[in-house]
């Protein structure tokens, strides 16, 4: 239980609060861009509970309450064991609360940071609990959209719970996002979220592959120096398969989480299910590669077929002490061939010949794939159409680069007529980036002309910072093109544009309002520590820097009475 907070001049304190609703407060346990948790106890029955604030800052912008309120729906559609449950949520005064089940422990990110990695036994035990939660919100009809390690939390006995449905996508509701808007986090987000493209179940199951990857390696799947540019690595790179970081990692799990990080949906498991049961089977082959087995030390717990009875396998006795992940793996290939008795392809491979002739085809058919040939035309058209039928973005680029231009160059038929108003619309895209207004406009065409002066305008708006500037400006250019239809593309363009700078507005504010209390925390704890003259100094930095700041209104209204009551 935290410290008592000393006399206060009135309700307009902006430490934390001492009661949200029918909950007593006992300390902050957690905070972020979307909320703070703070640790409370029911007034009456003293439960404990973790109780989830929306900032008042954020409840002042648009969608914040709204996102708000289907984090709390979603929660409320769940009842499953792994999957933390909702008590209750309301209004208290102008603050937006909910109260869940408090679970004591750590999260999966804190538990790899300190271990770095886990067993794969570990990781695949986690992962079974994991998919269970899955299912269960699917079920429901709810998609997660941003599984990863620091929204796992791991209870006190070993086992896991989801948290965090903020982002949550509910089937047949309306988006509270925009058309083309990027919903997730970078290390964990699928290549169609990457893309914009509305979430599904086999969207969570990728993230939960980079999840499991990162549990056996300690590492995502891709990393890089910007969020941008892990999500360019998702929809179009290739990542390391987890056996070169883990050499003993068993070769059915490095399939399985090779399987999960395709980058086709359709290509990865249809549901969480199906994952689970993939994975108890090989637990079961191991039980029965090695016989019967103790449960003594660290076991590992599996779902088992017919009434959901668990078997647990003990990774350190499983085939006699001391036999660990590499050794069971390299048991379970003996028992594969041992299975089958050696026959007529057996000997054929023990041919040296044979051998030669082989590698002679396989050297043949390298060569015979590798010689330049000739594009197809319309494969070159269908995949430069695929990309371009996309929101704008970085894949405009490789569409132009890889497929547009070798169409451009065949000089042949009608493909120069064709490509061109794609190369213009691609042409004006890489124009109006960061990137491209580095370069000046020395075109003459004044059709492209005056609309690349306004987008400059308004992206040099949001260099200075100004993005709710830029956002007018963009929509108002957005809305001046309706009805041209030589204007379609740039329209779509400008819409797109708003809507980045409209993220970029509300990621803003969301930094700022978190920021600013953390310097009002700090205030506050100038106040305790008998250090007065240090606190009102911080508070009259704050209103010299955030008085006319109209998201943080409230804020500053406080640490004016705060002022004037010393």
């Amino acid at each position: 239980m935290a410290d008592s907070p000393p006399p206060s001049d009135g309700p307009t304190r902006v430490s934390e609060p001492a009661r949200i609703g029918p909950y007593t407060i006992a300390q902050k346990i957690g905070a972020g861009g979307m909320g703070t948790v703070y640790l409370g106890h029911h007034a009456e029955t003293a439960k404990p509970a973790a109780i989830k604030v929306l900032p008042a800052s954020l409840a002042r912008e648009d969608g914040f309450v709204e996102r708000f309120n289907r984090e709390i729906d979603a929660m409320r559609r769940l009842d499953n064991a792994h999957t933390v449950k909702l008590f209750e949520s309301g209004l208290d005064g102008e603050t937006y609360f909910y109260a869940m089940e408090y679970v004591p422990g750590e999260t999966l990110m804190s538990l790899l940071r300190r271990e770095r990695k886990l067993s794969w036994p570990r990781a695949v035990e986690i992962t079974i609990e994991i998919c269970q939660a899955l299912k269960a919100a699917h079920d429901c009809g709810i998609i997660h959209r941003d599984l990863k390690p620091s929204n796992l939390l791991l209870t006190e006995d070993g086992h896991v719970k989801l948290t965090d449905f903020g982002v949550a996508q509910v089937f047949a509701a309306n988006r509270l996002t925009v058309t083309g808007g990027i919903i997730g986090t970078a290390e964990f987000m699928s290549p169609e979220q990457a893309q914009g493209k509305r979430a599904t179940k086999q969207s969570d199951l990728y993230s939960l592959g980079a999840v499991l990857y990162c549990m056996v390696t300690g590492r995502p799947p891709f990393s890089g120096s910007t969020a941008v540019d892990i999500i360019q690595k998702h929809k179009f790179g290739q990542f390391d398969r987890a056996r070169t970081y883990v050499p003993d990692l068993p070769y059915w799990l490095d399939e399985i989480i090779t399987q999960l990080l395709d980058k086709d949906p359709a290509k990865r498991y249809p549901d969480a299910y199906v994952l689970a049961r993939k994975l108890d089977s090989h637990a079961h082959r191991l039980i029965h590669s090695a016989g019967n087995t103790s449960v003594d030390g660290d076991a590992m717990t599996f779902l088992t077929e017919g009434d959901g009875a668990e078997t647990r396998v003990d990774s350190g006795s499983i085939g006699g002490p001391g036999v660990g992940p590499a050794t069971l793996a390299r048991d379970l290939v003996r028992e594969h061939f041992a299975e089958k008795p050696a026959g007529w392809v057996h000997d054929l491979f023990e041919h040296t010949g044979f051998l030669v002739a082989l590698l002679a085809a396989v050297v043949g058919l390298i060569v015979w794939f590798s010689w330049p040939r000739r594009p197809d035309p319309e494969l070159l058209w269908r995949r430069a159409d695929e990309l371009l039928s996309q929101p704008a973005g970085p894949g405009w680029i490789a569409a132009r680069d890889e497929y547009l231009s070798p169409l451009r160059a065949l000089g042949t038929g009608d493909w120069a007529e064709r490509v061109e108003p794609l190369w213009q619309r691609v042409a004006l895209y890489e124009a109006s980036t960061r990137k491209g207004l580095k370069r000046r406009l020395s075109s003459s065409d004044q059709s492209t002309g005056e609309p690349m002066r306004l987008i400059q305008q308004a992206l040099n708006l949001q260099a200075s910072g100004d993005f709710e500037g830029a956002e007018k400006h963009l929509t108002a250019m957005a809305d001046l093109l309706i009805g041209d239809p030589e204007s379609d593309n740039l329209e779509a363009l400008v819409r797109t544009l708003a809507s980045q700078a409209r993220d970029e507005r509300q990621g803003q504010s969301a930094r700022r309002a978190e920021w600013a209390q953390a310097q009002l925390s700090r205030a506050d704890s100038l106040v305790k520590a008998g250090q007065m003259e240090d606190a009102r100094r911080v508070w009259k930095a704050f209103l010299a820097l955030y008085e006319s700041e109209s998201s943080l209104a409230g804020e500053v209204e406080a640490v004016r009475k705060r002022l004037a009551n010393p």
